[in-house]
C-alpha cells in the first residue's frame, strides 16, 4: 500500500514538474526593450528570449512569443482595470509575461510571480558633461597621466643634457685637472628647476651649446606653463557651470537639470508612495513639470540630448551607460527590487518556473546571460573622449622642439671639444683621436690615468 502511494506521489510530482509536449503551446507576452527583447529582422532576441529558451529546455514546453499591444508593463487605472502585460495575464490573453517586470505588492495581488531572475534598484543617468566630480588632485587635472610622465622624462633628459654639456664643452670646463666643475648633476637639475618656476638659478652656461640648451628649455617651460594654466582656468570655469550630482538628494536640491521617469510604472509609484521627504520632493517635481516619459528609449534619448536626468531601474541604466559613452549612472542605488515572470493566479507553472530559475542561477547561467547582453561597447573610449586633460600628442610639437634643441646642444658641445682636440693635436703632434679620447677620459672620471700617461710621454720626450 505504501509503495503504491509513493508511486502515485512520484507520478504527480513528475507531471507537475514537466509540461509535456502534448500540452498546448504557451502564449507569452513581452515588451520590446534593449537588451531584454530586441528585433532582428522578423525574429526576437535578447536576454529574456535566451532565458525563455533555457526554461523551455528544462521544463519541456513550447511557446509563442508576442509583443504586448499597448507597449506597457502593467498598471492599474482609476477604474481598477489593468493595462500592459499584467492586463493581458489577468484577461487570460497570455499564459506568461516574460520581461523586466518588477515584482511589486500590487501586482502580486492580481497575478502570481516567480522567483526573481534578476536583482536591481533605482538610479538615474545623465550626460557626463552636466556633472562635475570633486577630486583631491584637481591641480593635476589639466594634464593627463601620460602627459605628466612625458614632462618628467623631459625634465630628466634636459638636466642630464645640461650636465653633459657642462662637462664636454671646453668653454664650460677648460681645465678638468685644476678647475672645479660648476655644472654638477645636482646643480644641473637645480638650474632647470629654477627655469621651470621662471626663476634663475646661477651660475649660467657660458658656452654656445649651453646657451642653446638653456634657451630651448626656457621656451619649452614657458609654453608648457601657458598650456597648463590655460587648461586649468578653462576647467575651473567649466566646473563652475556644472553641478555635483551624485545622489538623489543632490538631484532634488537643484533646479537646473530636469528629471523624470516612466509614467505610471513601478518606479514612479515608488516615489509616489514613499514617505521619504527627498523622494516625495522628486515626485512632486515630476508631477509639477510633467517630466514623465513614455518608455526607457525616450528617457535615454532625452538624457543624451542634455539637461535631463532619467530615473529608472539600474539594470536598464547600466546597459545605456555601456552603449552610450557620454552617459553616466548615479553611484547611489535605492529601493532594491527584482524582475520576475508573471502568470495567472493559481497557475501550476509558477512553482516549476521558480525552481528552474533557481537552478539556472546556481549553475551560473543567469550570470552568463547578464554578461552576454550587458557587454560594454565603450571600452577605452570613455577615457579617451570624456577627459579634457591635455595628452602628449596635443603638444607633440613642443616635445619635438625640445628634443631637437637638446640634440643640437650636445652636438655643439662635441664640436667645441673636437675643435680644441684638433688644435692640441697640431701643437703636440699627436693624432686628433688620441687627444680627443684623452680629453673625454679627463672629463668623465679617468683623469688620473690620463695625467699619468701624459707625464710618461713627457719624460720619454
Amino acid at each position: 500500500m505504501k509503495g503504491c502511494m509513493a508511486l502515485v506521489f512520484c507520478v504527480a510530482a513528475l507531471t507537475a514538474w514537466v509540461v509535456t509536449a502534448d500540452a498546448k503551446e504557451l502564449s507569452i507576452t513581452t515588451i520590446k526593450e534593449d537588451p531584454y527583447i530586441m528585433s532582428r529582422g522578423s525574429e526576437l532576441e535578447g536576454y529574456c528570449n535566451d532565458l525563455l529558451s533555457e526554461l523551455s529546455k528544462k521544463l519541456g514546453f513550447k511557446y509563442k512569443l508576442h509583443l504586448v499591444k499597448d507597449n506597457r508593463y502593467g498598471s492599474m487605472d482609476s477604474s481598477g482595470n489593468w493595462h500592459g502585460m499584467i492586463g493581458e495575464i489577468i484577461r487570460k490573453e497570455a499564459d506568461l509575461a516574460v520581461a523586466p517586470l518588477t515584482l511589486t505588492a500590487v501586482r502580486e495581488q492580481f497575478v502570481d510571480m516567480t522567483t526573481p531572475f534578476m536583482q536591481t534598484g533605482i538610479g538615474f543617468v545623465l550626460r557626463k558633461d552636466l556633472t562635475s566630480e570633486e577630486s583631491t588632485f584637481s591641480l593635476l587635472s589639466p594634464f593627463s597621466t601620460n602627459m605628466w610622465v612625458g614632462v618628467l622624462i623631459a625634465f630628466l633628459l634636459t638636466g642630464l643634457c645640461i650636465f653633459l654639456v657642462g662637462r664636454i664643452s671646453p668653454t664650460e670646463w677648460a681645465e678638468p685637472d685644476s678647475e672645479e666643475h660648476s655644472f654638477t648633476l645636482l646643480h644641473s637639475f637645480w638650474y632647470i628647476t629654477g627655469a621651470l618656476t621662471l626663476q634663475g638659478a646661477g651660475p649660467h652656461p657660458k658656452s654656445l651649446s649651453g646657451h642653446v640648451v638653456s634657451a630651448i628649455w626656457w621656451l619649452f617651460t614657458v609654453m608648457l606653463l601657458a598650456c597648463y594654466f590655460g587648461n586649468l582656468i578653462s576647467m575651473f570655469h567649466s566646473n563652475n557651470k556644472h553641478i555635483s550630482i551624485q545622489t538623489f538628494e543632490d538631484l532634488a536640491d537643484q533646479d537646473e537639470i530636469d528629471y523624470g521617469t516612466i509614467n505610471a510604472a513601478s518606479t514612479m509609484l515608488f516615489f509616489k508612495n514613499s514617505n521619504n521627504p527627498v523622494y516625495r520632493h522628486i515626485y512632486q517635481h515630476m508631477e509639477r513639470k510633467k517630466s514623465y516619459v513614455s518608455n526607457t528609449a525616450e528617457g535615454f534619448r532625452r538624457s543624451q540630448e542634455g539637461n535631463f536626468a532619467f530615473i529608472g531601474e539600474a539594470a536598464s541604466l547600466d546597459l545605456a551607460v555601456a552603449r552610450n559613452c557620454n552617459l553616466t549612472r548615479s553611484q547611489e542605488v535605492i529601493a532594491m527590487r527584482a524582475y520576475s515572470i508573471a502568470a495567472p493566479l493559481g497557475s501550476q507553472l509558477v512553482k516549476n518556473l521558480s525552481i528552474a530559475i533557481l537552478q539556472l542561477s546556481e549553475s551560473g547561467e543567469l550570470t552568463y546571460l547578464r554578461d552576454k547582453w550587458w557587454a560594454s561597447s565603450c571600452v577605452g573610449a570613455n577615457r579617451a573622449h570624456s577627459s579634457k586633460a591635455l595628452h602628449p600628442h596635443d603638444l607633440r610639437g613642443l616635445f619635438l622642439l625640445l628634443g631637437l634643441g637638446l640634440g643640437i646642444g650636445l652636438l655643439l658641445a662635441l664640436l667645441e671639444l673636437l675643435s680644441r682636440a684638433r688644435n692640441q693635436a697640431k701643437d703636440s703632434k699627436k693624432s686628433c683621436c688620441s687627444v680627443l679620447t684623452s680629453e673625454l677620459n679627463r672629463r668623465f672620471g679617468s683623469g688620473r690615468e690620463s695625467t699619468e700617461q701624459d707625464s710618461s710621454d713627457k719624460s720619454k720626450a
